[in-house]
């Protein structure tokens, strides 16, 4: 079986300008992402889709491969994340190279670890699965959320778990938004990530930060200091 590892970092970004190179703790945030997907030795190719000079250089530094620069068609805000790895399989596929299984990593996504790769690739090839990605449980039961009615007044959404302690509610999850490791011949017949045979790796809510602004990037460093004190 060949896998390969495709950290998705186009250089566009308008919230945190530059942000898939970014300082993150004194390194470009890539790095992180390139570093785990190495060092899980579960990948025969690491690559870097990337449309990007500046960011195909620092990824090639840090050991990652940059075979070919993502297009123009995929390189804006309209483009899911299924069409960039689309391309990026059909320009292997004429250059003579094929894949099984596939791990799409997402480059601002600093608290992937080997081991968390390692494992969602195993339960990708045991479980034969379609899908493998992280998952974290909603810290509130969002049985008991609230919303606003037409008058401004708050109400439970369902009203039913009003009263329902936390403890005997069912546990929901999210997605932790860092990688989604794929059967490829699935992912072309059903093209979409999260596929019919899905599995998830539950993430405690330490290994797990959205970064879409400043304030989401200092609340991941100060958790991902706390998470490595050495590093930090």
């Amino acid at each position: 079986m060949a896998n390969v590892a495709v950290i998705t970092a186009r250089g566009g970004s308008k919230r945190i300008p530059r942000k898939n190179v970014k300082n993150f703790l004194g390194r470009p945030i890539i790095e992180y992402s390139i570093e785990a997907a190495l060092q899980s030795g579960v990948f025969d190719e690491v690559m870097v889709s990337t449309d990007d000079a500046e960011i195909a250089e620092i990824a090639r530094k840090a050991g990652a491969k940059v075979p070919f620069l993502r297009s123009e068609k995929t390189a804006d805000d309209h483009t899911t994340t299924y069409e960039v790895l689309d391309e990026v399989l059909q320009c292997y596929q004429e250059a003579g190279k094929q894949f099984d299984y596939m791990c799409c990593i997402y480059p601002t996504a600093p608290f992937i670890t080997k081991e968390r790769l390692q494992e969602a690739m195993k339960v990708l090839e045991e479980k034969k699965a379609d899908t493998v990605y992280p998952v974290v449980r909603f810290s509130f039961p969002p049985q008991r959320a609230v919303v606003k009615n037409k008058e401004g007044y708050m109400e439970f959404n369902k009203p039913e778990y009003a009263l329902t302690r936390s403890q005997d509610l069912e546990p929901w999850y999210h997605d932790a938004g860092q990688f989604y490791c794929v059967n490829i011949k699935e992912f072309w017949k059903q093209k979409k990530l999260i596929m019919k045979k899905t599995f998830g790796i539950e993430l405690d809510e330490m290994e797990v930060q959205d970064i879409d602004n400043q304030e989401d990037w200092e609340v991941a460093e100060v958790k991902y200091a706390m998470r490595h004190p050495k590093q930090g």
